[in-house]
């Protein structure tokens, strides 16, 4: 017996892979958001290293998988998206001096992106909450698809890049570096995780 909502022409193992997906999604927007309501940068480079980690691996089992192909031309409308720029803003004022950093956007056509880590992750989080939407109105096909088509697009290569951002912030506050111009940065990574 099908699920009210639920899609009868998927079958039990996508379903079950959808329903992976989505918890692994859900899981980390409540983070996100629990992350930015706290303000506390100590603990948030942390948890947001974690949290982008664990997004990361659902969106590689995503990335191997045959391509999801949507079943009508266009989404349906599955109401107004999330309105994350309260959070976004809660974010960059926690992160403060380390919100904003460099990294390169396709490593095969090298060039080098300034980005903010508050930013980014709002971008992440309103992508796969798109898709998320979709899975709780029964509109699975179009969840995986939307999913897989942003993460290979978009969310994945920012997810990567904050994570790299993340760990040089974190790698910065653990490793004693004696360079004069690594200083300057080691000491506002040091004031935020003090906060």
């Amino acid at each position: 017996m099908t699920q009210p909502g639920s899609d009868p022409t998927i079958d039990g193992e996508i379903e079950d892979f959808a329903q992976q997906i989505a918890d692994s999604v859900s899981s980390f927007l409540l983070a996100l958001r629990a992350i930015a309501r706290e303000a506390d940068g100590s603990r948030a480079i942390s948890l947001l290293l974690l949290e982008i980690s664990q997004v990361l691996l659902a969106g590689a089992r995503l990335g191997v998988q045959r391509d999801f192909t949507p079943r009508a031309e266009y989404q349906p409308d599955v109401g107004p998206e999330a309105d994350v720029d309260g959070m976004r803003l809660r974010l960059a004022e926690m992160l403060g001096n380390v919100d904003t950093y460099a990294f390169v956007f396709d490593p095969y056509v090298p060039e080098v992106v300034a980005s903010q880590l508050s930013d980014d992750l709002a971008s992440i989080a309103t992508d796969l909450e798109n898709g998320l939407r979709h899975f709780r109105s029964g509109h699975v096909d179009e969840a995986l698809w939307w999913w897989q088509f942003s993460y290979v697009s978009s969310w994945g290569n920012l997810a990567g890049a904050a994570l790299n951002a993340l760990l040089s912030i974190v790698a910065h506050d653990r490793l004693d570096v004696d360079n004069d111009s690594e200083h300057e940065l080691l000491e506002v990574v040091e004031a935020v995780l003090e906060q």
